[in-house]
């Protein structure tokens, strides 16, 4: 029988597959038919920076309207919404979220904090944790439009974000890195050897655009396609033993080949997100019968046997490696499409 048990964030989950953060996870019900579907995790839609600053400075005002009253007048204090409440700020009722989905599946619920500074809001991860997730996935959204910030200052907010939430928490934390960076290997050793106990490769960029009818600009959040998986197994071939973090692959999963080809890279779990929005979370079955189905035909008994089958390996210069698949790339290009450089003009 095949074996698709696997290790993530020190975790023992039943399946590599896990359902990204995406509106695929909110609600109770979808993350219960994710867990029936067979994934190994589910992570939930990220709590933003913007939200919990927001409730923090909602109860600072409620506090501070009320400092001098007396204590005795306990009808004077105005009454603070609970986290079910229907006035319940986003916070709270992401709180309420993480506890009702923590409650009603099997699975490691992970939840999902996303933001841009190394503010006060990292410490709102220990509430996450009281609510039940069993891990968390920080998401530093950071696009640098000052020209004048550096690479070092973006590269060390990354580092400073995951070292303030370490320090709070003692369940496993993984950080999504994007792709962006000017040295994604040496970033990647960096925040291993800050703490983080996976590496998520890659996030997605919102990429606004410009509409030259409406003279406006346009921003869409555009679900990923396979052709764009070829990066972020890239990484995961070369960072496959040369860092203590587990590896999460996410970007272009649609298939169960692409699952497949992420385990043969080297990723200890695989997530998806697109294709469940796509099809509906009982994609999720789909995806792990059509994996299970493969390893049969491979004659792959666990997944041991398929990790980093394909990874680049770990006595060989990884830049080397990776030049000589560039060339061999060139090469097979000119085989199929000539030289075009000896493509000569028409006559006139």
């Amino acid at each position: 029988m095949t074996d698709l048990s696997t290790r993530y964030l020190g975790m023992t989950l039943r399946s590599p597959l896990l359902a990204s953060s995406s509106p695929a996870t909110l609600g109770v019900e979808r993350v219960r038919e994710l867990a029936d579907a067979g994934v190994g995790a589910v992570v939930l839609p990220s709590l933003f920076e913007e939200e919990v600053t927001r409730e923090q400075l909602r109860d600072l005002a409620l506090t501070e309207g009320t400092e001098h009253g007396d204590g005795e007048a306990a009808s004077y204090f105005p009454r603070v919404p609970s986290a079910g409440g229907a006035e319940a700020g986003a916070a709270s009722r992401h709180l309420r979220l993480v506890e009702q989905c923590a409650a009603a599946v099997d699975v490691p619920v992970i939840a999902s904090l996303n933001g841009s500074t190394a503010g006060g809001w990292t410490g709102f991860a220990r509430r996450l944790v009281d609510a039940g997730a069993a891990a968390v996935e920080l998401n530093v959204y950071l696009v640098p439009g000052d020209p004048a910030s550096s690479g070092r200052e973006v590269e060390d907010l990354h580092v400073e974000v995951l070292e303030r939430v370490r320090e709070v928490l003692e369940v496993p934390v993984a950080v999504k890195l994007s792709p962006y960076f000017s040295a994604t290997g040496e970033m990647a050793t960096r925040l291993d050897r800050a703490g983080a106990h996976a590496l998520v490769l890659f996030n997605r960029f919102l990429q606004p655009d410009v509409d030259p009818d409406t003279l406006r600009v346009t921003t869409a959040v555009e679900l990923s396609s396979p052709a764009e998986a070829r990066l972020a197994r890239t990484w995961v071939a070369l960072l496959h033993r040369r860092v203590r973090a587990d590896l999460a692959a996410t970007t272009g999963v649609e298939s169960a080949r692409d699952v497949a080809a992420y385990l043969l890279a080297g990723a200890d779990v695989v997530m998806t997100a697109s294709a469940l929005v796509r099809h509906g979370t009982g994609h999720a079955a789909t995806l792990l019968q059509g994996l299970t189905r493969w390893m049969e035909e491979h004659g792959f008994a666990d997944l041991t046997a398929v990790r980093g089958r394909l990874a680049v390996p770990t006595d060989v210069d990884a830049s080397a490696h990776g030049r000589a698949g560039y060339v061999a790339a060139l090469e097979r290009a000119r085989r199929t499409y000539g030289d075009l450089a000896a493509v000569r003009q028409p006559s006139t």
